[in-house]
């Protein structure tokens, strides 16, 4: 789908600025490029969408929806599937859980589909199978959709809506003030100029973010070495796997991405469950996609969410090592 993108981001770095591809500089630019261009295109596309939806679906009736329905938690598992079969890295979540937001989804349900959906996705899945077998590739996909289901349903448990930032407050309280204006009475084609109009200004409110968080993730990408984490991580002490988590937090990559730099940590001698950790925490736990949160969120809750995330990712990587 975005193959284009990453035709266009090697014309850019290796013809036209004629940096040899082989430098980290060529790495971490190419990144930059094709993900900065990547997400703000999924953002638009998807809070476009959002918009058409709410035009038709307006959020007082989605929450209403929610309320009358006694699904028993189901709906977490459910968000959780969803984010599993998004094929997103945790910066590209982030224009869902927008969309989500601005939706009216509750809170703890949009946080489950955000913790998953850069862990697990279809690419990464068959990439395991080839590389580890089926047991590994189904204790990583369960644990992936089992710590979005369980880590949504805490963090819904609490009180969150006040700790949105105000820009979000303020779509929220626009979509809730256009509700009459949103009942059937216009056609497609004359919402449509209201929908594009608030969908750019959605993302014109978040760009400089999304460029901020992409530049932090293309440097890790392009400059940190590989070989930097596995020598630190081999032993196997118990101390390994929260060190995986924090050394995982700066890096920024996608589950198919990391999936290859993982089978290197294990031919190395790094413990299978030490590894998963670290990719889970690479592609759940960046800087890049806290700055970019940091647009929806109050620190407050940037922190409780990754505090969450975090310490589930530390239990599942002892249990990966006693299990596989």
């Amino acid at each position: 789908m975005f193959d284009w993108i990453q035709h266009f981001a090697d014309w850019l770095i290796y013809s036209v600025f004629g940096i040899d591809a082989e430098t980290h500089l060529a790495t971490a630019l190419n990144f930059f490029v094709y993900d900065t261009l990547k997400i703000l295109i999924l953002l638009f596309l998807i809070v476009f969408l959002m918009g058409v939806v709410n035009a038709y679906f307006p959020i007082e009736k989605l929450k209403d929806f929610l309320n009358r329905k006694k699904l028993y938690g189901l709906e977490y598992l459910l968000s959780s599937i969803f984010g599993a079969i998004t094929p997103f890295c945790s910066c590209s979540s982030v224009p869902l859980f927008i969309g989500f937001v601005q939706g009216g989804i509750p809170l703890g349900v949009t946080f489950a589909f955000l913790i998953t959906s850069p862990l697990v996705n279809e690419v990464a899945i068959a990439m395991f199978i080839g590389m580890f077998g089926w047991k590994a590739t189904l204790v990583y996909a369960g644990s992936g959709i089992l710590l979005g289901t369980i880590g949504g349903w805490i963090l819904g448990k609490f009180n969150l809506e006040p700790l949105l930032t105000d820009w979000v407050k303020k779509i929220l309280e626009k979509k809730t003030q256009q509700a009459e204006y949103e009942e059937e009475k216009l056609t497609f084609l004359e919402r449509l100029p209201d929908i594009t109009r608030g969908a750019w200004e959605i993302v014109k409110g978040v760009v400089l973010y999304v460029i901020v968080g992409i530049a932090i993730g293309a440097a890790m990408h392009g400059f940190v070495p590989e070989n930097f984490f596995g020598r630190y991580l081999g032993g196997g002490q118990w101390w390994t796997v929260p060190l995986a988590v924090i050394l995982a937090v700066p890096m920024y990559a996608n589950a198919a991405g990391i999936v290859p730099v993982i089978r290197v940590f294990v031919a190395k001698g790094v413990p299978l469950g030490t590894a998963i950790a670290f990719m889970m925490a690479t592609v759940g736990l960046s800087i890049p996609e806290a700055t970019l949160l940091k647009k929806v969120m109050t620190i407050r809750l940037v922190g409780l969410y990754f505090g969450v995330v975090t310490l589930f990712i530390i239990i599942s990587g002892y249990l990966f090592n006693l299990i596989l």
